[in-house]
């Protein structure tokens, strides 16, 4: 069940892979989370130390939730990854013109994961192709839509 959706990141970049990353939270994160209060559209990842990092994506705090603890909302998170996944990720990101992007945050089994995609950036023109194509599809369902 999903979350918070990166619309952004498909028209921005070429999502090659996906994978599955836990994120390790503070209690008054995942309250916030749950309640709907979560930002992923500026958040980016990031490699320091053997690690990946979520940085930039904003979780405002509920007022109830996080009376005796001083929150900060975009905060730096850590990414949880097997092993094989990360030393993969390690070899790919350092290649030129490869980044890990944030494209949703979602439940599963009852634990909060972000869903993040190793992207290659597109070019201005591939842009333009992209709504292009949209905007043709739309076009097709109206066409579709009057005929029937």
């Amino acid at each position: 069940m999903s979350i918070v959706q990166n619309k952004k990141a498909q028209f921005d970049y070429f999502i090659e892979e996906r994978y599955e990353a836990g994120l390790v939270l503070e209690g008054w994160e995942v309250k916030a989370i749950r309640a709907g209060r979560a930002q992923i559209k500026e958040g980016y990842v990031i490699l320091k130390e053997g690690a990946f990092y979520l940085i930039g994506a904003h979780i405002s705090p509920l007022e109830s939730a996080s009376t005796h603890v001083n929150p900060d909302p975009v905060r730096t998170r850590k990414l949880l990854l097997n092993r094989d996944e990360i030393s993969k990720l390690i070899g790919r990101v350092e290649q030129k013109g490869y980044t890990l992007v944030p494209l949703n945050l979602h439940f599963s089994k009852g634990r909060i994961k972000l869903e993040i995609g190793l992207a290659k950036g597109k070019k201005q023109y591939d842009k333009r192709e992209t709504e292009k194509e949209r905007d043709w599809k739309r076009e097709q369902q109206q066409l579709m839509k009057h005929r029937a």
